[in-house]
């Protein structure tokens, strides 16, 4: 059911900041805030209009059914605009849902390898490669943070960053179980095997998100290891740091100094911290919900790829797509999969709210 005075106020609300940053007065963060709050109210006003447009529209074609001569064509135009008005009204819900705060954000991803050896490591590096790929075919950055590679292109764990606006909002859902079925390389005999890797999403937390208190936390200093060029053998430059609360514990040696690396490492401990604390306050504000998506848990099995039938399933949404070699280069069809994710995630939220 749609409100419409919540809408009169919204469209009171964007001219209001518009006349506040057209004014000059506001400055610095301030003006930041209100820019971030006019650009999604920005996003809204179109739906709004519209809405009233095809509200008017009946009532003015009801109106028209009294006279004779017009009450064929607005009995069409009647027609059209109440089959319209539903999915206007569906689309100005969804655009109305509360947004997480952190959907703007640019996200820390971890990729472990489970059970499966040498062909788990290898898959963890498919799904690594594929991130790679959608994110970079989005405009979005791609910054390794922390590597345990093995001989045959794979990872027993790969920690990277992805910069871009957005990026945790279409990233959010991949946090889970995925499966592999297939071949593997190591394998003489040709028999299928199933294994899997874990992975977690979390959105980078900025320093006003997270306050890390010095006594927290435990830096150590050693030496690097593996590949990174001629410094990493010869200086102590890997960087451990321990929060002693959580019993977090994050490493970075891939940067070239000590420095860089322990600002890479502070920054995926505040992100970690972080999404513990939305964890949290999510369980005690949702504990009688349990979303169809999942609840980020990185022990729940989410997606299976399936190379024989060359399918991919998402067991939260029952989706499958024979799209295998797309979804695994970052295609279009990694995006049709999110897409479905989110709108399912919509569809779950608009009907608690009922």
């Amino acid at each position: 059911m749609i409100v419409e005075q919540k809408l009169k106020d919204i469209q009171t609300r964007a001219a209001e900041i518009e006349a506040q940053m057209n004014s000059g007065a506001v400055s610095g963060d301030e003006l930041t805030k209100l820019s971030k709050e006019y650009s999604r109210l920005n996003e809204i006003l179109p739906m709004i209009v519209e809405y009233f447009q095809t509200v008017a529209g009946i009532k003015d074609a009801e109106e028209m059914m009294c006279d004779a001569e017009l009450r064929e064509i607005a009995n069409e135009q009647l027609h059209e605009l109440n089959h319209r008005l539903p999915e206007i009204e569906k689309n100005l819900q969804i655009a109305l849902l509360p947004r997480d705060a952190a959907d703007d954000n640019s996200v820390i991803m971890e990729i472990r390898a489970g059970v499966g050896g040498e062909e788990s490591a290898l898959f963890a590096g498919d799904l690594y490669n594929q991130y790679k790929s959608y994110a970079l075919r989005h405009g979005w950055a791609v910054e390794v943070i922390e590597e345990n590679a093995t001989s045959l292109r794979g990872y027993k764990e790969i920690v990277f960053k992805i910069d871009g606006a957005g990026a945790y909002g279409r990233m959010k859902f991949e946090s889970g179980i995925h499966r592999v079925q297939r071949v593997p390389e190591t394998e003489a005999g040709g028999r299928i095997h199933t294994s899997a890797a874990s992975v977690a999403v979390m959105p980078e937390a900025k320093d006003i998100d997270v306050v890390i208190d010095d006594k927290d936390i435990r830096i150590d200093v050693f030496r690097a290891s593996g590949a990174g060029g001629q410094h990493v053998n010869k200086t102590d430059s890997a960087i451990r740091i321990t929060h002693f609360p959580t019993g977090i514990v994050v490493t970075c040696q891939n940067e070239r100094s000590q420095f860089q690396n322990k600002t890479v490492a502070m920054a995926v401990l505040r992100s970690k911290l972080y999404e513990k604390q939305r964890m949290e306050q999510e369980n005690a504000s949702n504990a009688s919900r349990k979303s169809m998506v999942g609840s980020g848990d990185r022990s729940e099995k989410i997606r299976t790829y399936n190379f024989p039938e060359q399918r991919v399933t998402d067991h939260r949404i029952k989706l499958t797509l024979y799209k295998l070699d797309d979804i695994l280069s970052g295609g279009a069809g990694l995006d049709e999969m999110i897409d479905a994710l989110i709108a399912a995630d919509q569809l779950e939220q608009l009907a608690n709210m009922e």
